[in-house]
């Protein structure tokens, strides 16, 4: 299933360098990214990988999506997300009408965030409430809540389970908890905290996802694990051209080809 075909970037450029997100993409401007069910995004730290995410979740306001602060009186942010696009295969005047409710951005912050929460009670207090705020509690409903026995029970359980799994087992979870059924799922770096065997989880999990259960993903990554395994198209954002490439092709894997092939006689074949 693609619920989006294609991701335009905006036509305009300005030659302020800093003026974000337009000082990203000025070489790419006007450039589409055909979308499949499987689309991986690569390049450098700085080539827009998360920053092409972030937009597409914000246009079609989907759980995880940040507006950038904005210095001065002028929006830029919310100007070139205006001008960027979002082709669809079907027609409906409204695409917000038929992305799924399941939709979501993960990024790779959130993940560490989960992680990294230490075991002090106001943390995990803030923590549970932001995630029930996401999901639409209100302001009023979340200051009620923070002193009911619910809460309670519910740190209880948060700080079990942070005792109880790894990092990676961590991060595991929030995949297993957020990608169900249908929806249009953008992830930021999903390998971040996973070993190479529990990449190739997340990976399978994504295929089986994608093929099964009417779900598409947008995807940077870094990850040989994931590039490799995954049946999707992948762009490599460090070219100025948008075309599609072949994961061995990619200067990240082939450093770490590089890197094994050095050690060759290290290994027992």
């Amino acid at each position: 299933m693609r619920y989006i075909s294609s991701f335009t970037f905006s036509p305009k450029t300005i030659r302020n360098t800093n003026v974000y997100p337009y000082n990203v993409f000025n070489p790419k401007a006007g450039q589409t990214i055909p979308l499949d069910r499987v689309t991986m995004l690569y390049g450098d730290n700085g080539s827009g990988k998360s920053t092409i995410l972030n937009i597409i979740a914000y246009a079609l306001g989907i759980i995880g999506a940040e507006h950038p602060k904005t210095f001065g009186t002028r929006d830029f942010f919310a100007e070139y997300v205006s001008e960027c696009k979002t082709g669809r295969d079907f027609e409906d005047d409204d695409l917000r009408r038929v992305i799924p409710k399941a939709s979501r951005l993960i990024k790779s912050e959130d993940i560490l965030y989960e992680i990294k929460k230490v075991q002090q009670e106001a943390v995990l207090m803030e923590g549970h409430v932001y995630d029930r705020m996401k999901f639409g509690m209100t302001r009023e409903e979340a200051a009620a809540y923070k002193t009911g026995d619910e809460m309670g029970k519910q740190l209880e359980r948060i700080a079990f389970a942070q005792e109880k799994y790894s990092n990676g087992e961590t991060a595991l979870h929030v995949f297993e908890d957020h990608i169900q059924a249908a929806g249009l799922f953008l992830l930021d770096e999903p390998e971040v905290s996973l070993s190479p065997g529990n990449q190739l989880r997340v990976a399978k999990m994504i295929e089986e996802a994608a093929r099964f259960h009417a779900a598409q993903f947008v995807i940077s990554t870094h990850s040989p694990f994931v590039l490799g395994s995954l049946d999707g198209t992948i762009f490599d954002l460090n070219c100025a051209e948008i075309i599609p490439r072949a994961w061995y092709e990619l200067e990240n894997v082939r450093a770490y080809a590089r890197f094994f092939l050095d050690r060759r006689n290290e290994f027992v074949i």
